[in-house]
């Protein structure tokens, strides 16, 4: 076995190989960027070398500044982790050249499965079934033009290397074609440095089933069960379960042996995933990831192994810890991955700082590389954490993630823990109905604006008022006269009924108008026409409410004038009404920058006319593009940027005028 580990990534996933690899006893190398010096899992390693930048050009994807690393601090092996330079075969092989282990597969797989049109071609060849599609070497527009028209519509557009939902479009209609196909490329070669292209007829209602596959030097090879992940945004995974659902013990045998007969075909060694599209009983080969996946977790949990010791293992020469018999599922596992954005508004990425995270305690695990007080970068992927649980069977485990994203706190910056709070309990999803449209298909209940309802209205007042009580306590405490009727809270007054009166700024509604009266141990609150009688108390971090009689246990949030209420994952914030007013800085918010990035594409120039919905500025941030477009019709008066030009979140973009 190895004796030091270098890990060439970042986040929570070096944090999650070192976990492992302390606990075997092996020496951990970190290398972090400029905007990494203080990552947690620059903190967790033995010792942590600079790269450079914090542009993963610069840093993360220098496969040479890595090696050199791994030479200077004497390491055995290097762990990719997964993204960046985990599927480089050129990066696998110099590790091996300079007579450091890799822990990934050979050489010759990682190529055979670099290009997805190349995989496919050696799928078809081993038997596994493929979607129709174009797979060719011929990139001319007027070639994929023809062959899109020739496959029909709905149409999908992928990038021949990489993944992660990165170069992919999903076409309605021909007039939709030439633009997709420029789009696609320009984000496939900025994710990938390769801008080929793939077809493919687009199943309207597939499900996302992947099967996790093991094998070693040895010649064996076996799948360790299979997984769920169809439900995406972007055409990206932020929900996964094991096993998948609803699959018949045949199917299930059926996708398990394809997945290893896709191994095989090319001499495959170590962890990898083989992702189908399975349309009812129909499964078709989309592609093979030859690394650890973020998903990996849910397949641990059920089968009761570490995938990363089995890496290491498997890459110092050991053989595979079970054969397929010895194989066993047990219970049901559910992970959400928890992201920097803001799936109320296109799920935009978010960066900035955490200035709130409170996990969960019990019952659950979490999979994270970041701390309370740190940055999200914008040069980086927006994952926070991946928050796993596992039950005795689906409906145990989806309980156990609702109450675990009910008290997965988090604030200061914009995150989808409320969104994951409403797919992991919608009825649909709860149901098994699952298919890779299902967030698009369910758009109207998973991503519409939170809501202040009277009862969220309520609480909110009683909060505000309970830390009132709660600092006239400490007052008391801390006074020469503790006795004294000024260090009361509840609004007394001489020869007058005990009450207050609350001004709440709740985001951008009016001030909210509040009467609350003394009753007891709470008070009869008057708004908005609406009358209750409210109690609570704080414990900690908690507020045990009663509203009329209903009794409930909610966390929340104290920071500074400002008070966070946080109901079923999704924080709700209020403070006292501050009179100042802003002043209007005349920009259209639609033309700003709806965060830190690059402008890749400017189609128009100033004086062209342009309709509502046209593209001005294509910009690129956090790995993904997005464009700009036109609010109204009107006349481009002046543009700001120039492709290749960095931004600021908020800066003005383009200005338009009246035509």
């Amino acid at each position: 076995m190895f004796k030091s580990l270098l890990i060439a990534n970042r986040g929570e996933i070096a944090c999650r190989v070192i976990r492992t690899a302390h606990r075997m006893g092996l020496r951990c190398i970190a290398v972090y960027s400029d905007a990494d010096k203080d990552a947690r899992h620059v903190q967790l390693a033995d010792e942590a070398w600079h790269l450079g930048p914090s542009d993963a050009a610069q840093s993360y994807l220098r496969a040479d500044k890595i090696l050199a690393i791994a030479k200077a601090a004497g390491a055995d092996a290097v762990h990719p982790g997964y993204g960046f330079l985990s599927e480089n075969s050129h990066f696998a092989k110099a590790c091996l050249d300079a007579g450091i282990a890799f822990v990934g597969p050979p050489v010759g797989a990682i190529e055979a499965m670099g290009s997805k049109s190349a995989a496919k071609a050696i799928m078809a060849d081993a038997g596994v079934p493929l979607v129709p599609g174009y797979h060719g070497s011929d990139q001319h527009d007027a070639t994929l033009l023809r062959e899109a028209i020739d496959i029909g519509f709905p149409l999908l557009i992928k990038a021949a290397m990489g993944g992660g939902g990165k170069g992919m479009r999903v076409v309605e209609g021909p007039e939709q074609l030439k633009d997709a196909i420029n789009s696609a490329r320009r984000e496939a070669l900025s994710a990938f440095g390769d801008d080929t292209l793939l077809l493919e007829r687009y199943l309207t209602t597939p499900r996302h089933v992947e099967v996790q596959v093991f094998a070693d030097t040895k010649g064996n090879c076996i799948y360790l069960g299979d997984r769920d992940c169809s439900a995406q945004r972007r055409h990206q995974k932020v929900i996964e379960e094991a096993p998948a659902p609803g699959l018949s013990p045949r199917l299930r045998a059926a996708m398990g042996d394809a997945a290893v007969k896709a191994a095989k075909a090319i001499d495959y060694v170590g962890a990898g995933t083989v992702e189908f599209l399975l349309d009812g009983n129909d499964f078709y080969f989309m592609e093979m990831n030859t690394r650890l996946q973020v998903e990996h977790p849910v397949t641990e949990m059920v089968t009761g192994q570490d995938l990363v010791e089995w890496q290491l293992n498997v890459a110092a020469g050991q053989p595979l810890a079970l054969t397929q018999d010895q194989v066993r599922c047990q219970g049901h596992s559910v992970e959400v991955r928890i992201y920097a954005e803001d799936p109320f508004k296109g799920f935009l990425p978010q960066s900035g700082q955490i200035a709130l995270l409170r996990e969960p305690q019990s019952d659950v695990r979490i999979d994270t590389g970041v701390r309370q007080g740190d940055e999200i970068s914008p040069y980086y992927d927006p994952m926070i954490a991946k928050l796993i649980v596992h039950g005795e069977n689906r409906s145990s485990a989806l309980g156990k993630m609702a109450r675990a994203l009910d008290n997965y706190c988090l604030a200061g910056i914009q995150s989808n823990v409320g969104f994951l709070r409403r797919l992991a309990s919608h009825p649909a999803f709860i149901e098994g109905d699952l298919t890779t449209r299902f967030i698009e298909r369910h758009s109207e209940q998973l991503t519409s604006e939170p809501q202040w309802t009277e009862h969220r209205l309520a609480l909110a007042a009683l909060t505000v008022l309970c830390y009132r009580r709660q600092d006239a306590r400490e007052q008391r405490q801390q006074s020469a006269e503790p006795g004294s009727l000024w260090h009361r809270a509840d609004g007394w007054r001489l020869n007058g009924k005990a009450g207050t009166t609350l001004h709440l700024d709740i985001g951008n509604s009016e001030p909210l108008r509040v009467e609350a009266q003394s009753s007891g141990q709470g008070w009869q609150l008057r708004f908005h026409g609406h009358q209750l009688l409210a109690e609570g108390e704080l414990q900690g971090e908690q507020l045990n409410a009663s509203l009329d009689g209903h009794q409930l246990h909610l966390p929340v949030w104290r920071h500074g004038d400002c008070v966070v209420l946080f109901d079923q994952g999704q924080p709700f914030e209020v403070r006292n009404h501050q009179r100042d007013t802003q002043l209007d800085t005349g920009l259209e918010s639609d033309l700003c920058a709806p965060m830190n990035g690059t402008i890749v594409a400017v189609p128009i120039e100033a004086g062209a006319k342009v309709k509502s919905g046209e593209v001005l500025v294509v910009m690129e941030a956090m790995k993904m593009e997005y464009a700009i477009t036109a609010p109204r019709d009107g006349q481009v008066a002046e543009v700001f940027f120039k492709p290749g030009e960095r931004v600021s979140d908020g800066a003005e973009l383009v200005r338009l005028e009246e035509a």
